[in-house]
């Protein structure tokens, strides 16, 4: 069994757009790398293929094998899809912060849903309890195999040989770097990546309030796929120079105005991600490069960081447009 051509083929070579309109006043170039042009429409594709591609490599995954998966959507989404290439049977782990609109697509894929509706007692997360709920799934089920996104090394190797090296390979070494953080996958594939060329690269991790992966207050969080309630196996406590927190409202603020500015509809994440540049723009050097990894595409948040409704209810604001 092998895990190439067709719809593998389309996974990474994504596009890097300068975001020229979105910060025409600054001093700086910012760079948006756009991983929602994925097949899968999010940056999960790369760890995605990488995790199962080695997995089958080393012969842990065969023809018979039952791939699970405990993820907030997009992972889930990017599995589903390569597991229906390979003709795999696929089991997500997921919690009520899942949109509709992840759940919709990774049923689409034959992806196979098991909602965990109550969070881990101990800590009030629901991680804790995905993750517990995967292991009774491995146990039960046979030849059931856990890619586990927050342990695997595959998941970081993916943004070190893809990710960081097409970015490298188009703008050369750069000031900085923005990124969301969440398994911490990316941000530490990056960081290997950079470390290994001996850049001076500024890597800033953005993180969402109420996330403790750098020892914040735990606290809510109204999105998926940005900080999490535990400490990820990924985490180093060098993965980042800087920690950017920003909030629920950050993450809409910062997405429309990808809209209204370059027309890029992008995920909650990506919206975090640009909020953060913002918020450090006055100490970011005249000329610097940054380049700003955008995750996910907004067409899955549409009743949420689209949907004024929501964003007045949830988050307690009116959106300006």
């Amino acid at each position: 069994m092998e895990l190439e051509g067709g719809i593998v083929q389309a996974i990474g070579h994504t596009p890097l757009i300068r975001l020229s309109r979105l910060f025409k006043d600054q001093p700086f170039e910012v760079y948006g790398k756009m991983e929602w042009m994925n097949p899968g429409g999010s940056a999960k594709d790369r760890p995605a293929l990488f995790m199962l591609r080695e997995a089958i490599r080393r012969g842990e995954v065969t023809s018979e094998s039952v791939i699970v998966e405990s993820s907030s959507g997009n992972l889930a989404i990017s599995l589903a899809q390569l597991c229906r290439y390979l003709g795999l049977r696929f089991i997500c782990v997921v919690d009520p912060r899942t949109t509709q609109q992840h759940l919709q697509i990774i049923r689409s894929f034959h992806g196979e849903i098991d909602l965990v509706s109550v969070p881990d007692e101990a800590t009030g997360e629901f991680l804790p309890a995905r993750i517990r709920r995967v292991a009774e799934l491995v146990s039960q089920i046979p030849n059931a195999y856990w890619t586990n996104q927050y342990g695997s090394p595959d998941n970081a190797l993916a943004h070190s040989e893809t990710t960081m090296r097409e970015i490298g390979e188009q703008l050369g070494k750069v000031d900085y770097l923005f990124c969301g953080v969440s398994s911490c996958g990316t941000i530490r594939g990056c960081m290997e990546y950079i470390r290994s060329r001996g850049w001076s690269t500024q890597i800033v991790a953005v993180d969402a309030e109420g996330s403790v992966i750098f020892g914040g207050e735990k606290g809510s969080r109204k999105f998926p796929g940005l900080g999490a309630g535990i400490t990820p196996g990924l985490h180093r406590h060098d993965v980042a120079d800087k920690v950017i927190y920003v909030s629920d409202r950050d993450c809409v603020e910062g997405c429309r105005a990808l809209v209204r500015e370059e027309a890029v509809l992008a995920g909650a994440s990506s919206g975090g991600v640009i909020s953060a540049i913002r918020r450090l723009s006055e100490s970011i050097p005249p000329g610097a490069i940054c380049a700003a990894i955008l995750p996910d595409r907004g067409e899955r948040y549409l009743n949420t960081v689209y949907n004024d409704e929501w964003v007045g209810r949830e988050i307690g604001y009116t959106p300006s447009n």
